[in-house]
């Protein structure tokens, strides 16, 4: 393991999470988390939620804990989502999942569409932009659903789908990170 990620809100506030030994894998930082869960906060609890791309997992617990009606975490890694299983285990959290799957191509159904997505894709890809796409021409985001954008340069709207808005967008450090909401 190569150390631990605090939660820092809600339910499970100052829990910590493992972040196992996988190369490119960094957890969003705590003063970007903070940020990014006061942008979603009125619309978070009973959300359904995707964590893409999921790593530590931070972003899934943190949405849980605060209040998500369910979150979908999926990555391409075993040893992360083995990991995860348990610590949904020994958090007794009923209402996330996590699978193994190359995304965008292997993205599950969901049963209900997803109103928050968090796309945090390893820097050295261009995950971000093939997911966004995938996820929009496939049909698995609500009408208005938010989509949280973590990368390393500032994107702009030619970065993402047509009928998406990047309603909000700071840079911390080596991190980039966006909200952009979908238009109907």
């Amino acid at each position: 393991m190569r150390g631990e990620v605090r939660i820092i809100g809600g339910e499970f506030r100052g829990r910590k999470l493992k972040i196992p030994e996988i190369l490119h894998l960094r957890p969003t930082p705590d003063r970007v988390r903070e940020t990014l869960f006061n942008w979603i906060a009125p619309v978070l609890p009973g959300a359904h939620c995707l964590d893409a791309f999921t790593g530590s997992g931070v972003l899934g617990f943190e949405a849980i804990s605060r209040g998500a009606a369910h979150v979908v975490m999926v990555d391409e890694s075993l040893t992360v989502v083995k990991l995860i299983q348990e610590e949904l285990e020994l958090f007794n959290i009923k209402n996330a999942e996590i699978y193994q799957a190359s995304l965008p191509r292997q993205l599950k159904k969901p049963e209900k569409l997803f109103d928050i997505v968090f796309l945090d894709p390893p820097f050295q890809t261009d995950l971000l932009k093939s997911m966004s796409i995938y996820l929009e021409e496939n049909g698995f985001l609500s009408p208005h659903a938010l989509i949280y954008l973590e990368a390393k340069t500032m994107l702009t709207e030619k970065d993402i789908p047509a009928n998406w808005e990047i309603i909000r967008s700071k840079k911390a450090g080596q991190v980039a990170y966006h909200l952009a909401r979908r238009l109907v």
